[in-house]
């Protein structure tokens, strides 16, 4: 059976998913990988496009009429959430518009819902792809923004000014985890194959946990940034016992969040 997956090139996707896409772990299906942002790929499932995805947590409302949630291979933690930064000082100015990674994206959302809580309304926001956005920061052709993935890790180092952690944001409202990314499936497949793809993507994460290294050039090969640390605490940061099984904790974040959306 043909199943078509679509994840991101982000170290925490490619470590999970390295075994099942490269054949290293078994599966019974023949899988055809689709890379990309992870706007695009909750554009592709909301369009219904693909059989399985890694994507935004906040989109699951939008199309669970047509996918199930799987109980692994998401991004759901503490201290790892998206980051409003600035590139010229450490204060946020609502004059200024803000450049999100995508409208669909968790971050955005968790961005949203930071305004809301903070009684700043009339914020404009702007979108651009998360690569985007950072770069912008950088060249300061963008006053403020929302980053994720990697540069998580690299704002202080390129001159960057921290303006709300809005993952612990998120962790101090809401006494819950910061649901980021979650995985889906069509449920039209059925059941048993549902079993059969959520034991996959278990083989999978099984495979890269006893490997020697948590970097490997596959994983290396799709990173947007080569620093090797840069990728090794990027997978410690977001692939935890949540990637393996969502869990009590993970769903009550979930549920949480799409009441709010």
């Amino acid at each position: 059976m043909k199943l078509s997956l679509g994840i991101s090139t982000c170290p925490n996707d490619t470590y999970i998913y390295e075994g099942l896409v490269t054949g290293l772990s078994f599966s019974p299906f023949q899988w055809e990988v689709f890379f990309g942002d992870v706007q695009t790929l909750n554009e592709m499932v909301q369009r219904g496009e693909l059989d399985v995805a890694k994507v935004s947590a906040q989109v699951f409302p939008r199309v669970d009429a047509v996918y199930a949630c799987l109980n692994c291979g998401g991004a759901i933690g503490y201290r790892c959430g998206p980051l409003l930064l600035s590139a010229h000082k450490n204060q946020f100015d609502s004059r200024q518009p803000v450049t999100l990674p995508g409208k669909d994206t968790t971050a955005a959302h968790l961005f949203k819902f930071w305004l809301s809580q903070s009684n700043q309304i009339d914020v404009r926001v702007e979108y651009a792809l998360f690569d985007q956005v950072y770069k912008g920061l950088v060249e300061k052709t963008i006053n403020q923004g929302v980053v994720i993935h990697e540069h998580r890790f690299t704002w202080e180092k390129d001159g960057l000014y921290l303006l709300e952690d809005l993952g612990a944001f998120w962790e101090a409202k809401t006494s819950t985890p910061i649901p980021l990314g979650i995985t889906v499936a069509k449920t039209s497949l059925g059941k048993e194959v549902l079993q059969q793809i959520e034991a996959d993507i278990r083989n999978s994460i099984d495979f890269a946990h006893k490997r020697g290294s948590l970097v490997s050039p596959f994983i290396k090969e799709k990173a947007q940034i080569q620093d090797h640390s840069v990728i090794e605490s990027h997978i410690k940061m977001f692939v935890n016992d949540f990637t393996y099984c969502v869990g009590d904790g993970g769903w009550q974040s979930l549920k949480y969040l799409w009441k709010l959306v």
